[in-house]
């Protein structure tokens, strides 16, 4: 659900400027073993820059360049951690409340918010987005216009006419997506400028499992994440037989993506007509032709007699253990059958061998 509800893509256009995102992410839950019942997660273009949970009661900064929003309020991280234990006692309570609008009981629940706003640095566009989310699905969700209230379940319509009829509520919602959040995205994309506003080419693979699987064109190191990939054939851009995947994270804060080809492995067909097109924003394109010798597979070559290394080592020590193990069993059959001509000592029993023998821990 989070995947659906919260990531929002914006379409690539040089022309139309850079547009940041601020987004809170809160997540309560219950009957939930060792996780905190509530966190809270900050992030300014997809990058985080704040977290609290219920177990450090604090709200803590996720970037070293967070540390500069103290010049401007000293009392910020203060503040921050205030407003995150009251979340955490309202959300604790709206919980019991699902429970009882879903008739439940026990078990594991887990309510989410999120709230954020969108803003384009050349247009000054603003979009705010307010959504709650339950056991996995859409509860409430405030309208794009910041009208009124949108309620997919039964149980979140008593919430949405209560909210509908509170026009204080409302203002103060719009005020907040509109006016708060967009200054404050704007602040925080100041301080960390050059961490956010870099660019990262990747380096692009073309992959294949087998000679019958499609063809991947895999893109991974890039940043920031607005960027696209396609294939193309003649230099059009194709969609028949084209699976486009999702942009995801890596461990080190760049972006990955991959888009898969299905070919007809007829060897008449000319691959070189195919190219893949990645686009990063704000930068030229890096295009991909396909040639089959630059393809990656695991498959091996036909005319490749040759052993990978990996098997060879594999084989070796395959051989190892099975000179090793019949060693071993030559010495055993020596001690069982020809007890005086090892030492002169009986071979032990069953029960006394094996309370001699050491168990292996279980963890």
């Amino acid at each position: 659900m989070i995947g659906l509800l919260f990531l929002l893509l914006s379409e690539i256009d040089p022309t139309a400027g850079v547009t940041h995102s601020l987004k809170y992410f809160y997540t309560g839950s219950s009957g939930i073993p060792n996780f905190p019942e509530f966190v809270v997660v900050g992030l300014v273009d997809d990058v985080q820059i704040v977290r609290y949970d219920s177990n450090t009661k604090k709200a803590e900064p996720k970037q070293d360049w967070m540390s500069r929003v103290t010049e401007d309020d000293p009392t910020y991280w203060e503040s921050e951690t205030g407003a995150c234990k009251l979340k955490q006692l309202s959300f604790i309570a709206n919980i019991e409340i699902a429970k009882q609008r879903f008739n439940q009981s026990g078990g594991v629940h887990v309510l989410q918010n999120m709230v954020g706003c969108e803003w384009n640095d050349e247009t000054g566009e603003v979009k705010g987005y307010y959504q709650d989310g339950y056991d996995g699905e859409d509860l409430i969700a405030l309208d794009q216009k910041m009208e009124s209230w949108i309620a997919p379940t039964p149980e979140s319509v008593i919430t949405r006419h209560k909210w509908d009829h509170d026009r204080y509520l409302m203002q103060m919602q719009r005020h907040y997506l509109t006016q708060i959040c967009p200054d404050w995205a704007k602040k925080y994309v100041n301080y960390g400028r050059s961490s956010l506003m870099r660019t990262e080419r990747p380096s692009v693979s073309l992959l294949q499992k087998t000679s019958s699987s499609p063809v991947s064109c895999h893109a991974t190191g890039f940043y920031p994440n607005r960027a696209e990939m396609f294939w193309r054939k003649d230099g059009e851009e194709i969609h028949e037989g084209v699976d486009k995947g999702e942009i995801l994270p890596n461990h080190d804060g760049t972006f990955q993506m991959t888009v898969h080809l299905r070919l007809s492995s007829d060897s008449s067909e000319d691959w070189t007509k195919y190219e893949c097109v990645f686009q990063l924003s704000g930068d030229n394109d890096i295009v991909t032709e396909l040639d089959r010798g630059r393809i990656l597979s695991n498959e091996a070559k036909p005319n490749d007699k040759s052993l990978p290394v990996v098997t060879l080592v594999a084989l070796a020590v395959f051989i190892i253990a099975v000179v090793v193990g019949v060693v071993v069993q030559i010495i055993r059959y020596k001690k069982m059958f020809h007890p005086y001509e090892i030492n002169n000592k009986r071979p032990p029993s069953v029960d006394s061998q094996d309370s001699n023998e050491k168990m292996l821990p279980i963890n």
